[in-house]
């Protein structure tokens, strides 16, 4: 009866005799093994990988076999033909000197493993025979795990091109097609980089993209807001402690660094560390090494730095709030994000962007755009740069019908001090037209808070994904009307 769980064996051997006794040696010593295949020639047995892929787990071949396709050259045809398939040499070669350069060979041209076979009992067949059998287990746990590294490694490869996709750079603009060669081209490098460019011109967004192009794409990226840890946790937060280190010290807390450990961290306002928090920062830069606080001795730990600010450094050093030092460690390759305003048709591009996936996120059609309302969302000067524009498309999804008009762009709720086009003038828009602020941030509300009830269990789910108590959901539900 057939196992279907056995390890499949097909035979190159062109000797009856050395087919029969290397057959009673694996039935002798195990029933997990069975020869499915026997061939006398190497081209039989190439035609048998090519034709059925996948039905032969371990090749056992004869060295010697007769025929014009033989040894390392066969080796290699069956490789070509099944990556995964294992080859175990047999040979009747003696043993001398030669047998390291022949051993040598045979693994280069994708042997697993050689052995040799001499004349006497069948006991005698093989040297050792245990290791023999050892041997074919051994190949076919090879060719296991082979084939589980390539299902695992393109699984990452996939979650790699969504995260790509999911942080896309959008844009066709001269300055963000320069932005994305000297992505291509430093995420290869292993220097630090900081990033320069205003508040939300996405300069996350362009860290993650070096770190997705980079050798460390496949481990861990750890963002960092410098600006929002308190200067008396900064150490703690970044290298982390002891159990015991102090009091309320409980048990060992890993800081961010060692978070990070071969991936990427992203140091998000760092001219806001203060100048004990920016000397600590500098010791791990310069020795590659962490201080865990009550640790004695210090921690290796092997992070590439990339840092971002809105400020302007220079200005910072001469005004003596950033170490000279600790900026040139950071700043080995400059990349600055130019401002929205400066991107031309890019603004439109993302704004189109935008209503796609916040009308998906609400299972709904985007909304059309009026030419002259685009013209509007041009001439905007976007002082919140890219964040601004997001912010304003998920208002405009959540407030407006299936189109955009002039109106809905010039209230001053959607676009603070707008630029009307030239053909539209302000008197056209009477004070009927023009929701209040307080009718507006109602609408919103009642909007949004429709939408979370949709897709809630309960009431209380919905003030759980609202973020806010159950009773304060209730209370602006009465408020906005909503039973």
């Amino acid at each position: 009866m057939t196992n279907t769980n056995a390890i499949k064996v097909m035979l190159v051997d062109d000797e009856d005799f050395d087919v029969a006794r290397v057959k009673n040696t694996i039935s002798l010593s195990s029933t997990k093994i069975q020869v499915d295949c026997v061939v006398s020639n190497g081209k039989a047995a190439l035609e048998n990988i090519q034709q059925h892929p996948d039905s032969v787990d371990v090749v056992i071949l004869d060295y010697q076999i007769s025929g014009g396709l033989r040894g390392e050259e066969l080796i290699r045809k069956m490789k070509e033909a099944d990556p995964f398939i294992q080859i175990i040499v047999i040979t009747k070669m003696t043993t001398n000197t030669t047998d390291f350069d022949f051993a040598n060979n045979l693994l280069k041209a994708g042997a697993f493993w050689y052995c040799t076979k001499y004349p006497g009992n069948i006991e005698d067949y093989i040297y050792q025979p245990t290791d023999f059998i050892l041997s074919i287990v051994n190949a076919f746990e090879k060719k296991r795990l082979e084939k589980q590294k390539l299902k695992s490694d393109k699984r990452l490869l996939q979650s790699l091109e969504n995260m790509l996709e999911a942080k896309n750079i959008i844009g066709d603009s001269k300055p963000m097609l320069l932005l994305r060669e000297m992505i291509e081209k430093y995420a290869k490098s292993e220097a630090n980089i900081l990033i320069t460019g205003g508040s939300g011109t996405g300069k996350e967004l362009v860290a993650w993209n070096i770190h997705l192009k980079s050798r460390r794409r496949y481990e861990k990226f750890v963002p960092i807001n410098c600006g929002s840890i308190p200067h008396e946790l900064i150490e703690s937060e970044l290298f982390g402690y002891e159990k015991g280190a102090f009091t309320g010290a409980h048990g060992t807390k890993a800081g961010l660094f060692e978070i990070a450990n071969n991936g990427t961290v992203f140091l998000d306002e760092v001219s806001e560390l203060s100048l004990s928090a920016q000397v600590k920062l500098l010791r791990v830069l310069q020795e590659g090494e962490i201080e865990k606080i009550g640790r004695t001795g210090r921690l290796a730990v092997n992070v590439r730095i990339i840092a971002a600010t809105n400020k302007n450094l220079s200005t910072e050093l001469n005004e003596g709030r950033f170490r000279e030092d600790l900026y040139y460690r950071l700043n080995v390759i400059p990349i600055d994000i130019v401002p929205l305003r400066q991107r031309g048709n890019d603004i439109l591009l993302l704004f189109k962007y935008y209503l796609e996936f916040f009308s998906k996120d609400m299972g709904i059609s985007p909304p059309s755009i009026d030419p002259k309302a685009q013209e509007i969302l041009l001439n905007y000067k976007w002082p919140g740069n890219v964040r601004e524009l997001r912010n304003v498309a998920q208002r405009l999804v959540l407030n407006s019908t299936d189109h955009i008009g002039v109106k809905d762009v010039s209230n001053p709720m959607i676009l603070k001090n707008s630029v009307l086009s030239k053909d539209n003038s302000i008197d056209e828009l009477t004070t009927g037209q023009v929701l209040t602020l307080r009718e507006m941030e109602k609408t919103f509300r009642l909007k949004y808070f429709k939408y979370v009830r949709s897709i809630s269990s309960s009431d209380a789910n919905a003030a759980e994904k609202l973020g806010i108590a159950p009773s304060n959901f209730y209370r602006m539900c009465k408020e906005l009307g909503l039973k």
